[in-house]
């Protein structure tokens, strides 16, 4: 009988590859999570215009969307953490850290894609707002 393999001896292109936060500095942080807020600020803000029971507010860095019939969500930023927040009455609340894609070979270091992850279940920040919003933050051509 075949003893099984531990993972950690396999090959590592056969080892699933878990997300780790991104050696960001403050200032970067703070490029990529204002210009991410931005536009879902700007996405939700043409939401609002279809649907007269969304109510937005974006001051003091802090996002508050009322969103019948699922309820409030917060969004914000923590600086100490570099993390995004989101508390959202249907996944609850969840910490998003930068996590660096494809960055490889072909991109200088530190100019790879990125995604805002949250690390204990791998899931997007735009995945989660699209799923429970229908907001696609990073699609240009008209959508919400």
């Amino acid at each position: 009988m075949p003893t099984p393999t531990p993972a950690a001896s396999l090959e590592p292109d056969q080892q699933q590859h878990v997300p780790t936060a991104a050696d960001i500095s403050e200032a970067e942080f703070h490029e990529l999570s204002d210009v991410f807020i931005e536009e879902v600020v700007a996405k939700l803000e043409r939401l609002q215009e279809g649907r007269e029971d969304v109510d937005l507010d974006y001051s003091g860095g802090v996002l508050t969307l009322v969103f019948p019939p699922s309820g409030t969500y917060v969004l914000n930023k923590q600086p100490p953490n570099k993390q995004i927040w989101l508390s959202s009455p249907v996944s609850g609340p969840k910490r998003f850290d930068w996590v660096r894609l494809g960055e490889s070979m072909q991109h200088k270091e530190g100019t790879g894609v990125g995604e805002w992850v949250y690390l204990r279940d791998q899931s997007t920040l735009t995945d989660l707002l699209r799923k429970e919003l229908g907001v696609d933050v990073g699609v240009e051509d008209g959508a919400v």
